[in-house]
C-alpha cells in the first residue's frame, strides 16, 4: 500500500512528499505549505477543465468517425469534408496576421541553429551525456561509425582509417572555414600558424599559451570549431599539421523527457524523473560510470575559457541549453489523489514540480538559462483551446511560485492533426510564451490514422513519408512559424533520425531538415549530434528561412487533409504478412521492456534487423496501423495473433542475453504480451490511439504483483 500524507486536501505519496519538501523546495524561497496549497488550488481549477477538453476530443472524434461511416462506399468529397470540419469546430476561424511576443530567449534557441537531443530524464547517464553533448569529437564520430562508408574492424588504431577520417575533416574545414587560398589539406604545422582565413572574423581565439596554443577556435554560421593541436597522439603524429582532433559545437539544446521515452506510472517513478531534473538544474547531478574496468563519476561539463583574437578573455558554455518535456493532458497519476479520491492530472503535477525545480537554475549564474527563462515542451495538445488552457495554467504556476509572467516558455509540438490544421491559432494562443514548434512524424502519423480510422484501410507504414498530407504538414509548419515571427526568437524543429547505427544514411539525408528551414532537428545520440552539426555549417539556416519567406506559402490545407487510404490497392499475401510482422515486432520489442522493466525508450531491431529507436510514438503508429487493417478486413484477428506469437519468439531471441528479461513465449500469457495485444485488438478504443492507458495499466499491475 502506498503511504500518503495529507497536504491541503491532496493525498500525496510519501516518496513525493519527502522529495519535494527535503530536496526540491530548499533554496527556492518557497515553503512547503505555500507549494502544496498552490498545487491544491491549481488542481481544483484546472483538473476539471482539462477533463472537459478530453471530452471534447472524444466528441469530435465520434463525429468524424460517423461522417466517414455514413459515406462508406461513396466517392470521397474533399471540399465537403473540409466544410464539415469547419462546421463542427475541428477547424477554427483563422485570425489576422501577428508575430509572437516572446522575450528573454537564450541564443541557443533563438538565434543559433543546430542539433537537438531528446533523452529519457529517468536515466541519469543519458541525461548527463546529452547535457554535455554541446561539444563532440568529429574524428571519433567519423572513425567509430559507418559515416565514412564502413565500420571500424579490429582493435587498436587503424592508421589507414585514420587517414580517411583526417581527409574527411580537411574537406569539411575547406567548406566551413575556407582559407584565403589553398586547402587545409596542404598545411603543415608551420603553415597552420600563419594561414589566413577567407573570412578573418572566423578566427575567434585559442586556448593555452599564445606561442603554443593547445586549441584554435573558429566559427561558422554561429557554431564553433576547435582544432585540437597535439602532435603526441596517434592522430596528431599522423597529421602533418599536428591536428589531433576537430571538436565541433554539436547539440545546442536537449529535451529532458518526462513523456514518450520514459515509463513513469507512480510516485516512485516520478520522483526518479524529478530528481534527475533537479540535479541538472542545480548543476550537481553525478552518475558513476564503469568503463574498461575503471569507475568514475560523470558530471556536468564546466564552461570553456579561452583567449580571444584581441587578447581578451572569453568563455563558451560547456553544456547545452536544456528544455524539459512535460507529459500531455491525457493521463492521471496515482502519486497524488484529489479530495474526491481521483488521481491528479499528471500534466498539472509536472508543470508545478518541474518549474519549481527550475527555480534553482534561475537563482544561479552560469547555469542553464542566461536569460532567466524556463523551457517546457508540451506534447500532444489538440488545437488552440488546449494551448490556451496550457498557457493559462503556466501563468497560474508562475503566480504560485513567485515568478514573473512568461518566465515559462513553451514548446508546441505539432504532432496532432487538430493542431496542424490550426497551427497559426495555436501559436497565437500562447504568443508571449512560444519558444519552439516542431513537426513529429511519428505521433502525427499515429493521429492521422486514428482520426481517419473509418475512412478506409491505410497505405503501408513505410509509404507514409511519401503521402500528400505529410509534405504539406512539414512545409506548412515552417511557413506558419516564419509568418508568426519565430525567426530569431524561437526554434522551428524537425523530428528524429530513428536509426542510430546508420550514420552514413543520416549524413546523406538529414541535411534535408536544414534545407527545410528548421533551425533545430532531433538526433538520437551525441555522436549523431556531432555529425548532424556538419549540416549547419553547409547551410545558413536563417538565410534559408529568408528564401522560404520570399518564395511564398507552400502546401495547402486541402493537401494536409488528404487521408492516406489505400484505395483500390491489392497487396500480395507476402506484402501483408511482412507488414503485419514488422509492426508486431516493433510493438512487442518495445512493450516487453516497457511493461516488464520500465524502460521507456529502446533500440529495437525491425524485420530487416535494422535497429530503430522505439518510443511510445512509434508504438502508436504500429498499433494503430494494425488496428486499422483489422478493422477493414485486410487481415484477420487470427492472422495478427499468429504474427504476434511468431514475433514474440523472435523478440525473445533478440533479448536472450539479458538476464533481466522474461520471455513471452511459449506461454504468451504474460502482462507484456497481453499489453501488446491490447494495443492492437483494442486500438480503436484508445483515446486518439494513444498507448499510455494500456501501458500504464499493465505496468502498474506488474508492479503491484511484485509488491
Amino acid at each position: 500500500m502506498t503511504q500518503r500524507e495529507d497536504r491541503f486536501g491532496l493525498q500525496v505519496d510519501q516518496v513525493l512528499v519527502d522529495f519535494v519538501e527535503t530536496q526540491a523546495l530548499p533554496g527556492t524561497g518557497i515553503d512547503a505549505d505555500a507549494f502544496w496549497k498552490g498545487l491544491s488550488d491549481l488542481a481544483a481549477e484546472f483538473d476539471p477543465r482539462i477533463k472537459a477538453n478530453l471530452v471534447k476530443r472524444a466528441e469530435l472524434q465520434a463525429r468524424i468517425s460517423e461522417w466517414h461511416r455514413a459515406r462508406k462506399g461513396l466517392e470521397f468529397e474533399a471540399s465537403s469534408y473540409e466544410d464539415f470540419l469547419h462546421d463542427i469546430g475541428y477547424i477554427v476561424p483563422q485570425g489576422g496576421a501577428f508575430e509572437i511576443e516572446t522575450t528573454n530567449v537564450d541564443p541557443e534557441i533563438a538565434t543559433i541553429a543546430g542539433p537537438q537531443l531528446v533523452v529519457p530524464i529517468t536515466n541519469a547517464r543519458y541525461a548527463l551525456n546529452a547535457a554535455n553533448a554541446r561539444w563532440g569529437s568529429l574524428y571519433d564520430a567519423l572513425y567509430g561509425t559507418d559515416a565514412i562508408g564502413d565500420l571500424p574492424s579490429g582493435k587498436g588504431y587503424d592508421a589507414d582509417r585514420g587517414a580517411r577520417v583526417i581527409a574527411w575533416g580537411r574537406s569539411f574545414l575547406d567548406e566551413a572555414v575556407p582559407l584565403a587560398s589553398g586547402s587545409w589539406a596542404d598545411l603543415d604545422s608551420a603553415a597552420l600558424a600563419a594561414a589566413p582565413l577567407s573570412d578573418p572574423e572566423a578566427f575567434i581565439g585559442f586556448t593555452g599559451p599564445q606561442d603554443a596554443p593547445t586549441q584554435i577556435i573558429l566559427k561558422n554560421n554561429g557554431l564553433h570549431i576547435f582544432l585540437k593541436l597535439d602532435a603526441t597522439t596517434p592522430v596528431g603524429q599522423q597529421d602533418k599539421a599536428g591536428i589531433a582532433d576537430i571538436i565541433l559545437e554539436s547539440a545546442l539544446t536537449a529535451i529532458m523527457d518526462c513523456e514518450d521515452s520514459v515509463a513513469c506510472v507512480d510516485g516512485t517513478d516520478k520522483v526518479q524523473a524529478y530528481s534527475n531534473w533537479l540535479g541538472l538544474m542545480k548543476g550537481d547531478l553525478v552518475e558513476p560510470v564503469t568503463k574498461g574496468g575503471k569507475t568514475f563519476e560523470r558530471k556536468l561539463n564546466d564552461d570553456i575559457a579561452y583567449t580571444g583574437r584581441n587578447g581578451d578573455a572569453g568563455s563558451l558554455k560547456g553544456r547545452v541549453v536544456m528544455l524539459v518535456r512535460n507529459v500531455g493532458e491525457l493521463m492521471n497519476n496515482p502519486a497524488i489523489l484529489l479530495p474526491d479520491g481521483a488521481e491528479i492530472q499528471e500534466s498539472l503535477m509536472d508543470a508545478a514540480v518541474t518549474v519549481l525545480i527550475a527555480k534553482h537554475d534561475l537563482a544561479r549564474n552560469g547555469g542553464n538559462s542566461d536569460t532567466g527563462s524556463v523551457y517546457v515542451v508540451k506534447p500532444k495538445m489538440h488545437g488552440p483551446a488546449e494551448v490556451a488552457l496550457v498557457n493559462e495554467m503556466f501563468g497560474a504556476v508562475e503566480d504560485m511560485l513567485g515568478l514573473p509572467r512568461d518566465t515559462v516558455k513553451i514548446g508546441i509540438m505539432d504532432e496532432e492533426r487538430r493542431t496542424s490544421v490550426n497551427l497559426k491559432e495555436c501559436i497565437r494562443a500562447a504568443k508571449s510564451r512560444v519558444a519552439f514548434i516542431n513537426t513529429g512524424f511519428l505521433d502525427r502519423t499515429g493521429d492521422e490514422m486514428h482520426t481517419s480510422m473509418e475512412a478506409g484501410p491505410m497505405i503501408r507504414k513505410g509509404e507514409m513519408k511519401g503521402a500528400a498530407w505529410i509534405a504539406s504538414y512539414e512545409d506548412r509548419n515552417v511557413d506558419i512559424g516564419l509568418a508568426c515571427g519565430l525567426q530569431g526568437r524561437a526554434q522551428i524543429g524537425k523530428g528524429m533520425w530513428a536509426m542510430p547505427d546508420r550514420m552514413a544514411d543520416m549524413l546523406d539525408q538529414k541535411v534535408g531538415h536544414v534545407m527545410s528551414g528548421a533551425n533545430c532537428a532531433w538526433v538520437p545520440s551525441p555522436t549523431a549530434a556531432t555529425l548532424h552539426a556538419t549540416h549547419y555549417h553547409k547551410l545558413d539556416v536563417f538565410a534559408r528561412q529568408n528564401d522560404i519567406k520570399a518564395g511564398g506559402a507552400r502546401g495547402s490545407l486541402a493537401d494536409l487533409l488528404t487521408i492516406p487510404t489505400a484505395d483500390g490497392v491489392n497487396w500480395s499475401p507476402e506484402d501483408i504478412a511482412s507488414e503485419i510482422e514488422n509492426n508486431a515486432q516493433g510493438i512487442l520489442g518495445y512493450v516487453v521492456r516497457w511493461v516488464d522493466q520500465g524502460v521507456g525508450c529502446s533500440k529495437v531491431p525491425d524485420i530487416n534487423n535494422i535497429g530503430l529507436m522505439e518510443d511510445r510514438a512509434t508504438c502508436r503508429i504500429s498499433s494503430q496501423h494494425l488496428a486499422n487493417w483489422l478493422h477493414h478486413g485486410v487481415v484477420s484477428l487470427d492472422e495478427v495473433l499468429a504474427a504476434m506469437q511468431k514475433m514474440a519468439a523472435v523478440v525473445d531471441g533478440q533479448n536472450a542475453d539479458d538476464p533481466a528479461y522474461t520471455p513471452m513465449s511459449p506461454g504468451f500469457d504474460g502482462l507484456a504480451f497481453t499489453a501488446a495485444c491490447d494495443l492492437v485488438f483494442k486500438g480503436i478504443e484508445q483515446p486518439s490511439g494513444y498507448t499510455e492507458p494500456v501501458l500504464h495499466a499493465r505496468r502498474l499491475e506488474l508492479k503491484a504483483a511484485a509488491g
